[in-house]
């Protein structure tokens, strides 16, 4: 893991470069990515050229996601490449709650027994 490390760390090159690394690390082509992001492939294109277009914060999160790297390091070049146990986990905006009830269900529904989640999940998509 310490040789790893090290050389994730001393990679950090201009964040086309990172985006390259990131969707070659995860065995995807520019329009493999591109559909996982929902966007053009010409976009990824762009974005790992040189004087190429940069994408916006959220498709970077995307990014960072789809390719299961560091979000911090995709875009800034800091820290490890690999997303991993030592750092929070890049979100979508998606995945957190809208309103304060559906925190409310959330927060319930970690208090239910792993056991019983599933038929707890389907009643509700039947219920509804």
């Amino acid at each position: 893991m310490g040789e790893l490390r090290t050389r994730e760390l001393a990679f950090a090159g201009p964040r086309p470069t990172r985006i390259r690394h990131a969707r070659r690390l995860a065995g995807m082509t520019q329009a493999a990515l591109a559909e996982e992001v929902g966007i053009g492939a010409s976009a990824v294109a762009q974005w790992e050229l040189p004087n190429g277009t940069s994408p916006t914060v959220d498709h970077l999160e995307k990014i960072a996601i789809v390719c299961g790297v560091s979000f911090e390091w995709l875009a800034t070049g800091r820290g490890v490449v690999a997303s991993g146990a030592h750092e929070t986990p890049a979100l979508m905006g998606s995945e957190l709650a809208a309103d304060h009830t559906e925190d409310r269900l959330l927060v319930a529904f970690r208090r239910v027994p792993p056991r019983k989640r599933d038929a707890l999940v389907r009643w509700m998509e039947e219920f509804f």
